[in-house]
């Protein structure tokens, strides 16, 4: 482990960004994995499921000396894993680890000289798992890397957190579905005087009756004076009708009430039939009030359950930060400090920076990370409903509320709160936001009742909110209450290093999305686009990119018509073609245009002739062809003869 001491740790941040960012579950384990082992310098890794019952460690994924070992199972008395599970903490042994764990078979089969572990925790603070490295060479007594390994512990506990979560959108999702099979309506069979003949067990609970003490009992004990007349009047019509069985639904419901005096609203259907002489009555009653709360419960659960889902996917979807630059590492080391914690973030940045990456890279990073992350562009949603939107609102607390509706806060219980756009948000609303990041509690519109969340803040804006304090559209109180631990982001004018990596990723992905070949973008286009001052930042980047692959029909990029208008024009022959002479050409001259397309295609394909991205394809000819035409023209590969 002697690299250690060399570390570079914004790299190493860097490394456990873009090596995992696009990977979940088994292949980001394996990711993480490889990538701990490499940046620690040890001779393996790994990471493992803790089982407190069998008291035993089994690998999720574990590599040793380049191999890697499937279903590894490791009993943990008397190992260095004991010690870090146990007192639950990270464990550093720098030497002679064998010397103090002599029972430990596997240290002497795999050559250990030093360990570090650190035990993976669950939200509540359980224990899930383990990272671990192994090295068949002394570490330093206080390696820098400490802080590097325990990054990646928390990436691991994040992900370990995000599988279980997606197994309690599953379970959720059982639950929800038991729920609409439970559901069961109510029946009374009565005779013609009204009186019960039999119930169902629904309709035993509705009414608080013992289903067998039921039989003889006058139904309109069980109703509301207005409503046992209306029951009469509608019975009667049905026996006096066609003399055909008949049903009718009962226009308003009937206001019932239980053997124990609780009142409620059923909606009610009436049957007529004769059996063995005798007339009967069906009655088919809904609890409206239950359903009413059943429903809310469903939308609750649906929303809940498809925000889980968004969530989940885009922890997987997410792009990833991209670039290498000072001022773009400096912005990753702050969110690698912050994330784990639980303080209020506020990213500052212009517009179209990528302040919602940044969002998301925290949440990732955090305890929170199997809880949702919910946003709100606070300066998209109407003023007049905004308040509604954050806190929610009950039914009938405003025209148009015809129902109850939780809040972003409310949703986001547990997780994160990304209030995108803050500075956007109206003065007379500061106040009640303030109040719930002071005390955790809300109320929703038209309600009195006070409502507790636990939730993360992160805001983002790219106002100067201290100047907004200065002309009294931003409280200061507020503002002192976000400003926690700013993060800028540098506009992309302050990175232009990380230009050419932005577009490349932004042009191969419009092109698979297009179904386009492209040409790798030019040194020529790349100085282009480094050389635009970029106003619109990365946003602007990706849609100036998008633009071009869609004007790129001879699979070169477009930069002249990609560009804005106002951006200086291209005096890059290499990357527009060359005007035509109004004249007739000679043959000579034909040639030497033939000579000039080709060698463009070939410095486009970087001289590489066959393939999916060769010069051919770009002709829009057979390699065969091309090859044989730069044989009859002459033209060879610069360097070689």
């Amino acid at each position: 482990m002697a690299s250690l001491s060399d570390l570079d740790e914004l790299a190493a941040l860097r490394s456990i960004v873009e090596g995992t960012a696009t990977e979940t579950g088994e292949s980001f384990f394996s990711a993480l994995v490889t990538n701990l082992s490499r940046t620690m310098g040890t001779m393996g890794a790994w990471i493992a499921l803790y089982s407190e019952h069998n008291r035993e460690l089994v690998a999720v994924s574990m590599k040793m000396r380049d191999e890697w070992l499937d279903g590894f199972s490791y009993p943990v008395e008397g190992t260095p894993c004991q010690t870090a599970l146990d007192e639950r903490r990270t464990v550093h042994i720098p030497d002679r680890i064998v010397d103090l764990y002599r029972g430990d078979p596997s240290l002497r089969h795999y050559g250990a000289v030093s360990y570090m572990g650190v035990p993976l925790l669950d939200v509540d603070g359980a224990i899930i798992g383990q990272l671990a490295v192994l090295d068949d060479k002394p570490m330093p007594p206080e390696p820098r890397g400490a802080a590097i390994f325990q990054i990646f512990a928390n990436r691991a506990s994040a992900e370990l957190r995000r599988l279980r979560a997606e197994r309690a959108t599953r379970e959720r999702e059982a639950q929800l579905s038991q729920l609409l099979g439970s559901a069961m309506d109510a029946i009374v069979v009565l005779d013609d005087d009204l009186r019960i003949v039999l119930v169902n067990s629904a309709a035993a609970r509705a009414f608080e009756l013992d289903e067998a003490s039921c039989p003889g009992r006058a139904f309109r004990e069980l109703v509301e004076g207005e409503s046992a007349d209306l029951l009469r009047k509608q019975a009667s019509a049905l026996v006096v009708s066609s003399g055909k069985d008949q049903s009718s639904w009962i226009a308003g419901g009937l206001r019932a009430r239980s053997a124990g005096g609780r009142p409620f609203h059923a909606e009610a259907t009436l049957s007529h039939y004769r059996a063995g002489g005798r007339g009967f009555f069906t009655l088919i009653l809904r609890d409206v009030e239950e359903r009413i709360a059943a429903e809310e419960r469903i939308r609750s659960l649906t929303r809940e359950t498809e925000l889980l889902r968004r969530e989940l996917g885009s922890l997987r979807t997410f792009d990833p930060i991209l670039g290498s630059s000072k001022a773009l590492l400096d912005s990753l080391a702050q969110v690698g400090n912050v994330a784990a914690t639980d303080a209020t973030v506020l990213l500052l940045g212009e517009t179209g920076t990528g302040k919602e990456l940044f969002a998301e890279a925290i949440h990732a990073g955090s305890k929170r990370a199997d809880r949702p992350v919910v946003r709100v562009n606070c300066g998209a949603i109407p003023a007049n409903l905004i308040e509604s939107e954050l806190f929610g609102h009950e039914k009938g607390a405003f025209t148009g509320a015809i129902q109850r509706r939780d809040g972003r806060f409310t949703l986001a219980d547990g997780g994160t709160l990304f209030l995108d756009e803050i500075g956007e948000l109206p003065l007379e609303l500061q106040p009640k936001l303030l109040r719930v990041l002071q005390t955790g509690e809300l109320e929703p519109v038209g309600s009195a009742k006070t409502i507790k969340v636990d939730v993360r803040i992160i805001a983002a804006t790219h106002r100067d909110l201290r100047e907004s304090v200065k002309r009294g559209t931003f409280r200061e109180d507020l503002f002192y209450r976000l400003d926690v631990f700013p993060i800028s982001i540098p506009p992309l004018r302050e990175r232009r290093d990380d230009i050419p990596v932005l577009a490349q990723a932004f042009a191969e992905k419009f092109a698979k999305k297009l179904g386009r070949r492209l040409a790798p973008l030019s040194a020529p286009v790349l100085e282009r686009l480094q050389a635009y001052p970029w106003p619109g930042n990365v946003r602007e980047l990706e849609n100036v990119v998008e633009r071009g692959v869609i004007l790129s029909t001879r699979g070169v990029f477009e930069i002249d018509r990609a560009l804005p208008s106002t951006a200086p024009p291209s005096d890059l022959r290499g990357e527009s073609s060359p005007a035509l002479p109004d004249r007739i050409l000679t043959a000579d001259e034909l040639l030497e245009l033939e000579r000039a397309n080709i060698q463009r295609a070939l410095e486009a394909a970087a001289w590489k002739v066959a393939g999916p991205s060769g010069a051919a394809a770009l002709l829009g000819m057979n390699a065969s062809t091309l090859s044989s035409r730069m044989r009859a023209l002459g033209i060879r590969r610069p360097g070689k003869a």
